[in-house]
């Protein structure tokens, strides 16, 4: 009876870190949308939600603890554990960088950078999120690898955005603070996008680890 009950606290630590990553998808969603539209009133509720991601975190973070004390896991029940909290982790990290891309949807130009699309670029990011999740919900290695690849285009996508960016600074005849504060704006927007796709990444390499026991991909 004891181990039924064992099994079924692993199942809900899935289904709550499952839970979480919607959450935080939606979060991310919600932040492009008013990124797009330029919504204050949409990027203060991003903003003004993160406390329910936080709470979230800290509830997960005391069903791993419990685990971890008061049933001394083994083996691929310990991996599980151990990667669920790290995924947790970086689910929390991927809210705050939302929230910071809602910051920056309350301030400046939508239409400086026309060849910088900000939201196709942060939806193919959402989605890498919920790749990364969906290998965790279903323990698929193989789809570990895939997200990896992905990211790899993702960052290129950045790093073309982040030159459009500086080449556009080195061509305007006058540079000045409004210039400067949209050069910054934009690239912090990227820069964030990108370490989400990062984090997306660490998801499935602790999910690679928690079903191969395999940890080619953290780093």
């Amino acid at each position: 009876m004891a181990r039924i009950e064992y099994q079924e606290q692993l199942e809900q630590l899935r289904e709550d870190v499952l839970e979480m990553g919607d959450v935080v998808c939606q979060r991310l969603r919600r932040a492009l949308e008013a990124y797009e539209t330029t919504d204050a009133a949409l990027a203060n509720r991003v903003i003004a939600g993160d406390h329910e991601v936080n709470e979230l975190y800290l509830d997960l973070e005391g069903e791993c603890i419990d685990l971890f004390a008061l049933q001394q896991p083994v083996a691929g029940d310990l991996r599980f554990i151990a990667s669920s909290f790290k995924i947790i982790t970086d689910l929390e990290r991927i809210a705050d960088l939302a929230v910071n891309l809602a910051e920056y949807a309350k301030r400046g130009d939508p239409e400086r950078y026309p060849d910088i699309d900000v939201v196709h670029i942060g939806t193919e990011i959402v989605l890498l999120v919920e790749d990364a999740m969906r290998a965790y919900a279903t323990n698929d290695a193989d789809a570990t690898y895939e997200v990896a690849a992905t990211d790899d285009e993702i960052d290129e996508l950045c790093g073309r955005a982040s030159r459009i960016v500086a080449r556009d600074l080195v061509e305007t005849d006058v540079v000045d603070d409004d210039l400067l504060e949209e050069v910054s704006r934009m690239l912090l927007t990227i820069r964030d996008l990108e370490r989400v796709g990062d984090h997306a990444v660490n998801i499935a390499a602790r999910t690679l680890y928690m079903v191969e026991n395999d940890d080619e991909l953290i780093y």
